[in-house]
């Protein structure tokens, strides 16, 4: 993917995740909020990777809101109405394993799902972004490849990717 940006994800734990670009900066960070009496997780674009990045757009954080025993809840782009997660991935055929979700800019966009691998694309079916496990080698979980175009949605990319990574784990 010409023009790309890689990110390195660290942990698993859906409540305390990094990712860090390959230089080492902080570029996104996952943690969790409150646990009682339903989770709530933040979603934070970080300064030191996001400053490099002047076409960086959007809001600067998330939150996901559980609903009890961590089923599908809400979440909320910075300071923007709330959203029911099922609107962040939708499905359109039974049989798909594609998601769906809108962009604050009202874009539609596709994520692939695969055990090991996502991928996002736009309503063209160009390549936004690329999630995929890293080998059992690697000190990092996971690689997250952004596209160059990918930079306007970035929090909502990973916000999403996050989302649906919780989904399977979840068994939604």
């Amino acid at each position: 993917m010409s023009g790309a940006y890689i990110l390195l994800q660290f942990g698993a734990d859906f409540s305390d995740i990094r990712f860090e670009d390959l230089e080492g900066r902080l570029a996104f960070t996952v943690k969790k909020v409150e646990e009682n009496p339903n989770l709530i997780l933040k979603v934070t674009r970080e300064a030191p990777w996001a400053q490099r990045h002047p076409d960086i757009m959007g809001p600067n954080s998330s939150f996901l809101y559980f609903g009890p025993s961590r089923m599908p809840g809400y979440l909320v782009y910075g300071n923007s109405s709330p959203q029911p997660m099922a609107n962040a991935r939708k499905q359109k055929k039974d049989y798909s394993t594609s998601r769906y979700f809108h962009a604050q800019s009202g874009t539609e966009y596709k994520w692939r799902l695969a055990p090991q691998r996502l991928e996002c694309v736009d309503n063209k079916g160009a390549i936004m972004a690329v999630w995929e496990t890293a080998d059992a080698d690697d000190e990092f979980h996971a690689r997250l490849t952004v596209k160059h175009a990918g930079l306007a949605i970035v929090t909502e990319l990973v916000t999403t990717l996050l989302l649906n990574r919780i989904a399977q784990s979840w068994s939604w």
